[in-house]
């Protein structure tokens, strides 16, 4: 990779709880101070992590290394038994070479650790690896509102329930939902990062088409009506880049159709680039050079 990319994405929610909170009874994550939700950039990942690895079907070089009862340890044995290797107890080979196979082994391997990196370094150790692609927390447009269902079941679990309620076998609950919220996070792309890694430029397409395509593989009763809505490259011509961030994403905003009203829809908002729609100075697909050595891609 020679570019540096950052990244403006947009997804919306609706009727659904995007990610909920273990600390707070599963309640959608809020802002205390603003009423703003948000959804955690572990989150956006593991979304990430599971669109490739239903893609690939799990399959080298798109493995998962952090995935749904996994045991990390025996991911890192691979790693040494392939170079035919003897861990030692909590410390990588000693010597440089036979280290940094043992990395190289992770990356080529899991799609997630060359994308996002991994701490490995545990009983039977893999090093650390910075990843070339991190996240942003998702925060909503505009303050959500969490509200909160009562559920029935018609059935209890055990004997002792049933003859409790005289055969009525009802079993009651609470269920979370936000009516509508619109999230933005910002992402970044390191070149030198992509490097180390081995991180591709068809690693880099991946990633865009799992932000594009993993709510649909995503379905979930308690998280509602997710959807994608737009991704924004920022793509710069040095590899270390030729612009900070901030002042890129400064450039694009959401704004309200009618603050008269509570949002319910994406079609109540519009993206701005320079106060200008969107749709008038970018059509999907195409780029839009903007000086200075920076190029707007609007993937979607």
């Amino acid at each position: 990779m020679q570019n540096r990319y950052d990244f403006i994405y947009l997804f919306d929610v609706i009727d659904g709880n995007p990610n909920g909170d273990p600390d707070a009874g599963n309640l959608p994550r809020i802002d205390a101070e603003t009423g703003h939700g948000l959804v955690t950039d572990v989150a956006l990942k593991r979304k990430i992590r599971n669109f490739v690895g239903l893609l690939f079907n799990e399959q080298p070089p798109h493995e998962i290394y952090v995935k749904e009862k996994a045991v990390l340890n025996r991911q890192h044995e691979r790693a040494y038994q392939e170079y035919g290797l003897k861990p030692e107890k909590k410390k990588l080979p000693k010597k440089e070479e036979d280290a940094a196979r043992i990395k190289g082994f992770m990356c080529q391997n899991f799609y997630d650790i060359r994308t996002f990196g991994a701490v490995m370094t545990t009983e039977v150790n893999c090093g650390q690896v910075r990843g070339p692609v991190q996240f942003t927390f998702a925060r909503s447009v505009d303050p959500v509102v969490s509200s909160e269902h009562a559920i029935t079941r018609m059935a209890v679990t055990t004997e002792k329930e049933a003859e409790a309620q005289q055969g009525d076998n009802r079993t009651m609950g609470r269920k979370f939902t936000i009516p509508y919220g619109l999230y933005r996070t910002h992402g970044f792309v390191s070149a030198p990062l992509a490097e180390q890694t081995g991180f591709s430029e068809e690693d880099l397409e991946l990633l865009w088409k799992s932000l594009e395509q993993m709510f649909e593989h995503d379905r979930s009763a308690a998280r509602g009506q997710m959807s994608a809505r737009s991704l924004l490259l920022f793509k710069h011509e040095n590899r270390l880049g030729n612009t900070p961030a901030h002042t890129l994403f400064e450039r694009v905003t959401v704004e309200r159709t009618d603050a008269s009203r509570p949002a319910r829809a994406f079609s109540d908002y519009q993206l701005l680039f320079d106060g200008q729609p969107i749709d008038e100075a970018l059509a999907p697909g195409d780029a839009r050079e903007l000086g200075s050595g920076v190029t707007l891609v609007r993937r979607f």
